[in-house]
């Protein structure tokens, strides 16, 4: 149990860090928001050990090979579209809500890796079922979290936060896509 534990955290650190980022970049940010955010990271946390575990080895060097190039496009595209929207000066144009669609390629750029976890379970002697519910909880919690120290960070530092979370997210990306060429 401690080793899905570590795992668990280990993976949620993509969710906290980018619900950091939405929390400082999101107007009136608040607990229904963080709830949200948390839902969604922690269902796509819980559901790609699971899609993972089922598609087993056969798939496992396709999604090695490819999962750090999609982590970092989805975020660089959602960043990009931050920094755009926060440059050109249009407050009503800043990120305003989390729109289903940004919660989607949120959550789905943050659990990639939880797919290829899912894929090395299966070759390991663990409840799969008990692993992703608990990789999905401690997700959960570890976005909401994210989520409400974001917006405390926003109110403290008044900064232009739209920007700010835009290029968090992307920075976010290319940790991901060096550590998987290089191996950092």
């Amino acid at each position: 149990m401690l080793q899905t534990l570590l795992i668990a955290f280990s993976l949620a650190m993509d969710a906290f860090a980018v619900s950091v980022s939405t929390g400082i970049a999101v107007p009136n940010f608040g607990p229904r928001q963080a709830a949200r955010i948390g839902a969604w990271c922690g269902f796509f946390q819980f559901s790609m050990p699971l899609i993972g575990w089922f598609l087993g080895s056969s798939v496992k060097t396709y999604i090695e090979a490819i999962d750090h190039w999609i982590a970092f496009g989805l975020l660089a595209l959602i960043g990009g579209s931050m920094i755009r929207e926060a440059l050109s000066g249009g407050e009503e144009e800043a990120v305003t809500d989390l729109s289903v669609r940004r919660l989607f390629l949120l959550a789905l750029a943050t659990s990639i890796d939880a797919l290829a976890v899912g894929v090395t379970m299966a070759f390991m002697d663990v409840n799969i079922l008990l692993s992703a519910a608990v990789i999905g909880v401690v997700a959960f919690l570890m976005a909401m979290l994210g989520g409400l120290l974001g917006h405390r960070l926003g109110q403290l530092f008044q900064m232009r936060a739209t920007f700010f979370g835009g290029a968090v997210l992307i920075l976010i990306g290319l940790k991901i896509l060096l550590e998987h060429l290089f191996g950092a």
